[in-house]
């Protein structure tokens, strides 16, 4: 193997890692990460702030939520349309 095809190598496997690292940060889609805001969704009261952060942490998540059966009753609801709106999270257009 001459040096430019090492190069070229190591610079793939180098992409590689960053990417892999880019993923493993992401958030990882679990509903139970948004029980702090089950008081805020069930009631008129504000979102607090680990709710708050909660959410803008499972964003990504919410389409996913919103295409469960199980779960769309819930993330369709006025009270975490309210949630969102309140913790300046827009709610998702799948």
């Amino acid at each position: 193997m001459n040096k430019a095809s090492k190069l070229v190598l190591v610079t793939v496997l180098v992409l590689l890692l960053l990417a892999e690292a880019h993923v493993s940060s992401a958030a990882t889609c679990s509903p139970a990460e948004l029980s702090p805001c089950l008081g805020a969704i069930r009631s008129s009261s504000a979102p607090n702030k680990l709710c708050c952060s909660k959410i803008k942490q499972q964003k990504s998540c919410l389409c996913q939520y919103l295409k469960n059966p199980a779960l769309k009753q819930y993330v369709n609801s006025p009270g975490a349309k309210k949630v969102a709106r309140t913790c300046g999270v827009p709610y998702p257009r799948c």
